[in-house]
């Protein structure tokens, strides 16, 4: 089965999308702005049509980005991980949110558990590796699940 092209009902071609949301998104202007400067370069649009095409394709454009970088990190030699998970309260009850953040800040996976355990823990892990590969290094709060995860999958903690 095909895949169809999300860009299938629109008439201007996905260049000029792709282009139009870059220049919102990538630069600090308005959307009238874009709209003047697509104007000087002859593309007829409104500032609501780039609102719009960034409300749309916007995040399809952000996770493709995410995707690309997360396959050129991996061949990357630091490539660390800081592991960390945070009390959150939910609805009165209290849970745990596991987050899985790369050297650059960049948020790469995120779990919530009522658990705190080590079953738990590897559990995320392994649901982390199993989507971006194997770190290099893994930096930890030293929670003592932490510990006993990285003998079973046989990385040692900083």
């Amino acid at each position: 089965m095909t895949r169809r092209s999300r860009f299938r009902y629109f008439k201007t071609s996905p260049e000029i999308i792709r282009l139009t949301v870059m220049m919102y998104v990538r630069f600090p202007l308005s959307l009238r702005n874009v709209e003047d400067l697509l104007h000087e370069r002859g593309i007829e649009i409104s500032h609501e049509t780039v609102r719009l095409r960034w409300n749309r394709f916007g995040p399809m454009f952000a996770a493709e980005i995410r995707r690309n970088r997360a396959s050129r990190m991996r061949a990357y030699s630091d490539w660390q991980w800081h592991l960390d998970e945070v009390f959150v309260k939910i609805n009165g009850e209290t849970h745990y949110l596991w987050r899985a953040v790369d050297h650059e800040g960049e948020v790469m996976e995120s779990y919530v558990t009522k658990r705190r355990d080590c079953k738990t823990a590897l559990k995320f892990l392994r649901k982390s590796m199993k989507r971006y590969g194997q770190p290099e290094v893994i930096v930890t709060d030293k929670l003592r699940s932490y510990g006993a995860v990285m003998k079973v999958i046989g990385n040692a903690p900083k």
